[in-house]
């Protein structure tokens, strides 16, 4: 009734204000062995809800009991005894440390050798756990000898042992490249690759995922992860119907990608880049992230690299995630992506000033609503953008709303168009440029004042004049006095 009362929130504190969990302690010892193990269900499902209760359980000092029976018991047991440590081990490193600190691990490295395939999960299982809060947890799980059998119980035939098995690598690599080697050591790479294809959704979520933990570290491990031949399997994990699939596809080539130019240029040359967009383009929020930021690590790294995104129809791409995803993690994301991609040539900047995205990133460096990693991440693009663009008309709007230390950004790079090129100085009349130009104080002497001086000197100083302020009231001003000399 305890264990079936615990299945339900509603129910857990008026158990625990009965005092369950010391009630149900000595049951774990009791003579028939189905009281044994429905007690042991009741605990993992008490200690599964919140940490108090998990707290409880290690204050009972319930866990040397459960782990000496793990050796001694029957299969239905062990599964109820792992489940209970697992339970304990989820909520915190402290609470992990107290499952290791009574001696589980080595019980729970003997379950992944059991020939029922349920215990060696629930010894997979809260294994993981305890390896996921940090590396020194994860080095203990190492040291009892866990890694080898999480590798075979990867090659069982059971699809919830091998996901269980996939995501305790996972949780293993994922701390330090030492760790991760160890789980490489251990030939997982070579099985993991082999289960990409696999039609269990949730089984290539681990798989993915465990393969980023490993590619995320260093160069030679994302190497070991691309000679594994994941390319082009993976890309097809991209078009899957199951969300978490495919982010965790993109993240996998992110990782991959973030290293060298040697391995972005692997990608792009397996259609890598292409698949990406299409991806970002068919999802929503956070599932779009790390395919945002895998094409900024792509472009990041070289001019050539950075067309390739721009030839994939990368930027449009970016520019809808810019102006849609409500989120500012996002936002802060695509604006980063965008400007790595601008920074290069004027080729590039061109690329990416012609989406409109110009006015799209000031306003969002300057909205009070925005984070402040958006604010940076905006200023930062818009200026790199800037820096290289020379396509004058995305950058003429920028001159009605930059603030001072964007403006001398934008009329810097008019100063070194508009000497060279007649049709621009000439549109930039019919505009309203240039009229504008006259309009901006700048202090005098600053780099600002300098860039305007330079734009006035490409054109006759009768011009100039008649487009500065206050010229029209000058011109009033000379017809009142040559009326009155007729008169």
């Amino acid at each position: 009734m305890v264990a079936e009362l615990a299945t339900r929130p509603q129910n857990i504190e008026t158990l625990q204000n009965a005092g369950v969990v010391s009630l149900l302690r000595p049951l774990l010892l009791d003579v028939v062995p189905t009281i044994q193990q429905t007690a042991a269900l009741a605990l993992g499902r008490l200690a599964n809800y919140n940490d108090d209760l998990a707290e409880a359980v290690v204050e009972s000092d319930i866990l040397p009991q459960l782990v000496y029976s793990l050796a001694e018991q029957n299969r239905f047991y062990k599964k109820a005894a792992a489940f209970v440590l697992r339970a304990v081990a989820k909520h915190s490193p402290q609470l992990a440390q107290a499952v290791v600190d009574c001696g589980a691990l080595d019980a729970l490295v003997i379950c992944l050798e059991d020939f029922d395939p349920g215990v060696k999960e629930a010894g997979a299982w809260a294994l993981g756990y305890i390896a996921r809060h940090n590396a020194e947890l994860s080095q203990a799980v190492v040291d009892a000898g866990a890694v080898p059998l999480l590798v075979l119980c990867i090659e069982e035939p059971e699809i919830a042992l091998k996901k269980i098995a996939a995501s305790a690598l996972s949780d293993i690599s994922q701390h330090s490249p030492e760790l991760a080697q160890t789980v490489v050591d251990a030939g997982a790479i070579a099985y993991l690759a082999q289960m990409i294809l696999n039609p269990d959704a949730k089984l290539k979520r681990q798989v993915l995922s465990a393969l980023s933990q490993i590619a995320k570290h260093t160069v030679d491990l994302a190497e070991m992860v691309v000679e594994a031949e994941i390319f082009p399997v993976v890309l097809t994990c991209l078009k899957d119907k199951d969300e978490y699939v495919k982010k965790n596809a993109c993240t996998l080539i992110r990782e991959i990608a973030k290293h060298t130019p040697k391995l972005s240029q692997l990608i792009v040359n397996t259609g890598g880049v292409a698949a990406v967009v299409d991806c970002i383009g068919s999802c929503k929020g956070n599932i779009r992230l790390p395919g945002i930021m895998m094409l900024g690590y792509v472009a990041a790294h070289s001019e050539n690299l950075a067309m390739a995104v721009i030839i994939s129809k990368g930027v449009p791409q970016l520019s809808v995630c810019l102006s849609e995803e409500p989120e500012d993690h996002i936002k802060a994301a695509a604006a980063w992506a965008l400007g790595q991609i601008g920074r290069h040539t004027p080729e590039h900047a061109r690329a990416v000033a012609v989406t409109n995205i110009l006015p799209v990133l000031l306003s969002l460096y300057m909205s009070t609503e925005s984070s402040e990693d958006l604010q940076v991440k905006s200023k930062k693009a818009i200026k790199t953008i800037l820096q290289k663009c020379t396509y004058l008309p995305a950058l003429e709007p920028l001159l009605y709303d930059a603030p001072p230390n964007i403006l001398k950004h934008v009329v810097g790079q008019f100063s070194k168009v508009l000497p060279r090129d007649n049709k621009a100085r000439r549109l930039f009349v019919t505009s309203g440029g240039l009229k504008k130009l006259q309009e901006i104080k700048a202090e005098p002497g600053s780099l600002l004042q300098e860039y305007i001086n330079s734009i006035n000197n490409c054109y006759p100083e009768e011009i100039v004049r008649y487009y500065s302020p206050g010229y029209s009231d000058i011109l009033l001003q000379r017809l009142d006095s040559y009326q009155a000399n007729i008169n």
